[in-house]
């Protein structure tokens, strides 16, 4: 459904490596500028975790960083803004808000979420600071997702895949939130333990291919990484 490049394609193409600096990044995607800023990075939040935290149910603070499958995913959503404009979106794991800020100026209709409130909050003020609509940001788990079934055209994520533990949760959630003929997005870099989800998918009935491959700078490296289109 969309509209495929491959790593030759334009997109990142001589675009600036994003890098924070005094807890604010200027990310040049989609034609434009945009601001994110954060009040703590990765090293301070991860340093404050408590015991609790490292649980069964572990609250990683990686919402706090803004990962290069999110570029890639935000100039993705933009080239596809004839297909969302006007469509009910799902972000799932929202982090720092870019991707669900893109699709809102691009006029898709966004529903953002994210387990850690945090990150929620830290999102709709990044929406704040670019000015345009604002995505509805809700705190949610996905393994209970309290959003009316099959209510979404579009459903997408950026490196949501990086614990095993959310696969199956995950693969229940688009079955039951994907509206009839939608269309999942994900941008995932290239992780062993993201491998078996494409052919899980398989198995449970979706249609999965590859629609792009890409390397995205972020600060001093760059990253590969692949946007996945699944079906029903």
């Amino acid at each position: 459904m969309g509209n495929e490049e491959n790593s030759q394609g334009r997109f990142r193409s001589g675009a600036p490596a994003p890098t924070w600096e005094d807890g604010r990044l200027t990310v040049a995607l989609a034609g434009r500028d945009w601001t994110m800023e954060r009040e703590y990075d990765l090293d301070v939040l991860w340093d404050d975790m408590e015991e609790d935290d490292f649980g069964d149910d572990e609250r990683m603070p990686y919402w706090a960083e803004l990962w290069p499958a999110s570029l890639l995913l935000g100039e993705w959503l933009d080239h596809n803004r004839n297909l969302i404009a006007g469509r009910n979106c799902l972000e799932l794991g929202c982090g720092m808000g870019l991707t669900a800020i893109i699709a809102a100026a691009a006029g898709a209709r966004v529903t953002a979420m994210d387990y850690e409130f945090r990150a929620v909050r830290r999102a709709r003020a990044n929406a704040d600071i670019n000015s345009g609509p604002s995505p509805n940001w809700i705190t949610m788990d996905w393994r209970a997702p309290a959003l009316k079934p099959a209510s979404f055209d579009f459903i997408w994520g950026a490196d949501i895949l990086y614990e095993s533990r959310f696969h199956a949760p995950l693969t229940d959630l688009f079955r039951s939130l994907l509206a009839p003929g939608g269309v999942i997005w994900l941008g995932e870099p290239l992780r062993r333990v993201s491998a078996p989800v494409w052919k899980r998918l398989e198995r449970r009935g979706f249609i999965v291919h590859k629609v792009l491959t890409e390397k995205a700078p972020f600060e001093q490296y760059k990253t590969t990484v692949n946007i996945w289109e699944v079906a029903l």
